[in-house]
């Protein structure tokens, strides 16, 4: 049987002249990133936006389902580059989960530390099949990442939050892929924000390819926190966030500074928005669009719902949202609807009484 070279890079070897990376960096992949940039067909419609065509960006289709494998792919090969023998995070679930499977891809032993109760349960089973020693604490995000500075500061531990700067070099590649797909830059870009490494590095990224002369535009970055996790809109850390989000269930972001330099230089604006605007986006862009994405990424849909509901958008622009993370990463908060469920009789008749075209 004649066996067949299939070439599959991620996005260290596609971006590598981006990235702080020599010959002598191990590239750990699992072929992350290429995620697509989807057009959308019913939001414009459904917000009355003429002449403004936006697109998603879904990151859900990484290898673990989130963003961030992209940070995630930067950090552990770096971290082997340097001789680690662990890394540790903590994590609301998405990091606990790529920073298991590139570990367990390269031999590292992996230490997650999540808040009780406070994660969900695909993120929770994805760390626990890459094999990560899993520690839940009885106390928040935040409480846990203070943990993992103190435990990782003598460097025998190598940290892969986002406060790990390789991080953020691998998560700016998404913006890379978005002007390659359009051309140029958008010109507004809305994201959730929860430890805000994310908004931070898409900005880098956008001015680092302007800089390169991959694109003229530079766009305005559109930031939302959910309503009880807002620390950045309020002006002040909250000690006990509460969302449904919990991906961005974060009270004091490690990104904080550099989130809002990419607010102010791009002369965006970081927002909030309620539970009830996330759940309704949420449902919209599954039922409506045929996305899935988790109850975090649509925080920036429900975001941009807002912020067109105030006439925002001038006809004629480009807007690109960033959903985070698949919806299969959080089943319980899928299943939670009162979804009609119809049981019938395994006959002809049944079936055509019931379905009506």
């Amino acid at each position: 049987m004649k066996e067949y070279a299939v070439k599959r890079t991620g996005i260290v070897e596609r971006y590598q002249e981006y990235l702080p990376v020599t010959d002598k960096t191990p590239i750990i992949s699992l072929n992350e990133g290429n995620t697509p940039l989807i057009l959308s067909e019913a939001l414009p419609k459904e917000l009355g936006l003429k002449g403004v065509r936006i697109y998603y960006k879904f990151e859900g289709l990484n290898p673990t389902g989130s963003f961030k494998d992209r940070g995630m792919t930067m950090a552990i090969s770096k971290a082997v580059e340097a001789g680690a023998k662990a890394v540790m995070c903590a994590s609301t679930g998405n990091t606990s989960a790529s920073a298991a499977a590139y570990a367990c891809r390269c031999g590292l032993k992996c230490f997650v530390l999540i808040p009780e109760g406070k994660i969900a349960k695909g993120k929770l089973l994805q760390a626990f099949r890459y094999g990560a020693k899993t520690l839940m604490i009885k106390g928040n995000f935040d409480q846990a990442l203070e943990l993992v500075k103190e435990m990782t500061k003598d460097g025998k531990i190598t940290l892969v939050n986002s406060i790990n700067p390789y991080r953020i070099e691998g998560q700016k590649t998404a913006s890379f892929e978005i002007v390659d797909d359009l051309g140029e830059a958008p010109e507004y870009h809305a994201i959730p924000v929860g430890n805000a490494g994310n908004i931070t590095a898409y900005w880098k990224g956008y001015k680092e390819y302007q800089k390169a002369g991959k694109s003229e535009v530079l766009p305005k970055m559109l930031g939302f926190q959910a309503a009880g996790s807002a620390p950045i809109v309020l002006g002040h850390p909250v000690a006990n966030p509460e969302t449904l989000a919990t991906a961005i269930r974060i009270g004091n972001p490690a990104s904080w500074q550099s989130a809002v330099a990419a607010r102010d230089e791009s002369g965006g604006l970081i927002d909030m928005v309620t539970d009830e605007e996330i759940t309704k986006a949420y449902r919209f862009i599954a039922e409506r669009e045929g996305v899935f994405a988790e109850p975090a990424s649509a925080a920036g849909v429900a975001g941009v719902i807002k912020l067109a509901q105030k006439n925002f958008f001038k006809e004629g622009t480009r807007l690109v949202i960033t959903l985070t993370g698949s919806g299969l990463k959080d089943p319980d908060f899928a299943l939670s609807f009162e979804d009609p469920v119809y049981t019938i009789e395994a006959d002809l008749d049944a079936v055509r009484e019931a379905v009506q075209v």
